[in-house]
Parts: C-alpha cells; structure tokens; sequence
C-alpha cells in the first residue's frame, strides 16, 4: 500500500504525510520540481521531467489496488480508479467508478465554456478549513479501508 500525491499545486501535502507516516504507510510526492526532500523515511519525492502530464503518466503507471491517490487531475483520477486504486481529491471527496466519469465530464465541459469565453473568470472556490479537515478524515479512512 502507498499513498501517491499530485503534487505539482497540492493544498494538502503536509495533511497527506501526516496520516500516512501515522499508519506507516509509504508516500510518495510525484512533481516537476520544486519539492524540498523530506526527513520522513516514508516520504520520497519522486521529480518527473519537466512536460505535460509527466506526473500524471508516472503516476498511473504505478497506482493499483490497495493504494490510494490525491489528485485534482480527473484524466488521472480516472486510470487510477480504472487500476482499482482508490482516488481522493484535495477537498476530501472520493472518485470511484460511480462518479470518476461524471467528474470527468464536468471538467471537460468546463474547458470548452472557459475556451468558447476567454474573459470568464473564476468559477473555482477557494480552498479552506473545512476542505482541509474533510481530506483528513477522507484519507483517514481510505487508508484504513485499504487495510481491510
């Protein structure tokens, strides 16, 4: 079992390191620069090189059944869950196989308003408290699900 983040503007890779080294499980920190190494024997930071989608496709390639992925990315959440992995996002809320498509769905449309408006701004919520608790506890549980 391992927990691998998106780490490349992750809100919540502090939170991630503190509930895996609290169940001793193995994090992984996947970017393309700019993470100091850790301490922690069971955080590695994995630097990818520099391109679109380079931490996203080492990701996937490893990410399966018993591990769990963080990630904002739904092209990633959605090979992950394909892989059986299970998939957090930041805010907490889970991406399974009963909602990765619709999420998948969303973003796309999203792409095309913003890309069919070039002035629209927004449209995101910023991150707060109550996202940062419903990640604790999210992957408080999934990892103890992964256990089982």
């Amino acid at each position: 079992m391992t927990v691998y983040v998106d780490a490349d503007a992750c809100p919540v890779k502090a939170e991630a390191e503190r509930v895996a080294t609290r169940h001793r499980v193995p994090l992984v920190l996947v970017s393309n620069g700019g993470l100091r190494p850790s301490e922690n024997p069971l955080v590695e930071v994995v630097t990818v090189p520099e391109g679109p989608d380079a931490a996203d496709l080492w990701i996937a390639e490893r990410a399966g059944p018993g591990d769990v992925v963080v990630t904002a990315d739904m092209p990633l959440a959605a090979r992950c869950v394909e892989a059986g992995a299970q998939v957090l996002k930041p805010d907490g809320a889970a991406l399974t196989e009963a909602n990765v498509r619709e999420a998948l769905a969303m973003r796309d449309l999203m792409t095309d308003l913003r890309a069919a408006d070039p002035f629209r701004q927004g449209g995101g919520r910023s991150f707060g408290k109550a996202d940062r608790s419903r990640f604790l506890d999210a992957l408080e549980r999934a990892l103890r699900a992964a256990r089982h």
